[in-house]
C-alpha cells in the first residue's frame, strides 16, 4: 500500500491537467472579422468619447455662468456652450439609434433562404 499512494497521489494531482488537454473545441486563427461586431465596437466607442466631450462642455459652460458677473457677453457664450452639448448628446444617441435600427434590418432580412 505504501509503494501504490505515491502513484495514486500523482495521477490524482495530475488528472486536471490531463482532462483539461481532452479539449474537442479548436478555435480558428485568426478569428474571422465579422464587420457588424467592428462596427458596433467603434461606434460604442466614439459614442462614450462624444458623451464625454459633452460633459466637458456643460463643465465649461457652468464655469462661464459663474464667472460671467453679469456680462452678457460670456453669459450668451456659456448658453452657445450648453446649447452645443445638448446637440452633441442629441446627435450621439441619434447615431446609435441609426446604427441599431440598420442592424436591425440587416439581420431580419426577409430574403428567403437569407
Amino acid at each position: 500500500m505504501k509503494k501504490i499512494l505515491p502513484y495514486l497521489t500523482s495521477i490524482l494531482v495530475a488528472l486536471p491537467i490531463i482532462v483539461s488537454a481532452q479539449n474537442a473545441y479548436t478555435p480558428t486563427y485568426p478569428p474571422k472579422p465579422d464587420i457588424w461586431l467592428l462596427l458596433n465596437t467603434i461606434i460604442a466607442w466614439l459614442f462614450g468619447i462624444l458623451l464625454i466631450v459633452a460633459v466637458i462642455f456643460l463643465i465649461i459652460a457652468g464655469f462661464f455662468f459663474i464667472t460671467a458677473q453679469g456680462d452678457p457677453d460670456r453669459v450668451k457664450k456659456a448658453r452657445d456652450f450648453v446649447l452645443w452639448a445638448i446637440i452633441g448628446i442629441l446627435v450621439a444617441f441619434a447615431a446609435r439609434g441609426l446604427v441599431w435600427f440598420v442592424n436591425q434590418l440587416v439581420s431580419t432580412s426577409s430574403i428567403p433562404g437569407a
